[in-house]
């Protein structure tokens, strides 16, 4: 069963969202391992500040399936595709990482280029997932997050407790 990253990100009633999409999450793909919570500014943008983290699970779906059940999630949250990426939202679930997949498939590239753009983005997998490596690169996860960023970008990462344990005990 490939292995699955996925980057979630909220900065719309981000506590609320961020808890309903990892309960969401759970509930379509079994056990989660869950990254620490980050709040990041918005870049690109004016607006509140996001909560980003990083969950990985398995799955026996197939891509496509995958990227639908991402959708729903997204859509049963209130999220609003914008023209602009750099917009306010409820939700966002971005798949980083399907196993070894590398290239574009149903018209997303995998690995996603956030892994390596955004510090809330590798953060959080490289805390998750130290030794895992990166399907293109492979290099792991911690040693990317080291090389990639400087430590004024790593220490901007600013943790946030939301509480998990009521989430999961759903």
């Amino acid at each position: 069963m490939p292995q699955l990253w996925i980057g979630v990100g909220s900065n719309v009633d981000a506590v609320q969202h961020v808890r309903q999409a990892v309960a969401a999450l759970r509930r379509d793909f079994g056990q989660l391992a869950i990254s620490p919570v980050f709040r990041t500014a918005a870049i690109g943008f004016e607006g509140d500040p996001f909560l980003n983290l990083v969950v990985g699970c398995h799955t026996h779906l197939p891509l496509v399936a995958v990227l639908a059940r991402l959708n729903a999630i997204e859509a049963a949250l209130g999220r609003e595709r914008r023209a602009s990426k750099h917009a306010a939202r409820t939700i966002d679930l971005d798949l980083l990482v399907f196993g070894d997949l590398v290239g574009v498939f149903e018209g997303k590239c995998l690995p996603h280029a956030d892994i390596l753009n955004y510090p809330f983005v590798l953060g959080p997998l490289a805390q998750l997932a130290p030794q895992a490596r990166h399907p293109a690169l492979h290099a792991s996860y911690a040693d990317l997050w080291q090389e990639r960023f400087d430590t004024a970008q790593r220490a901007a990462l600013e943790p946030v407790d939301v509480a998990w344990e009521t989430v999961m005990a759903e």
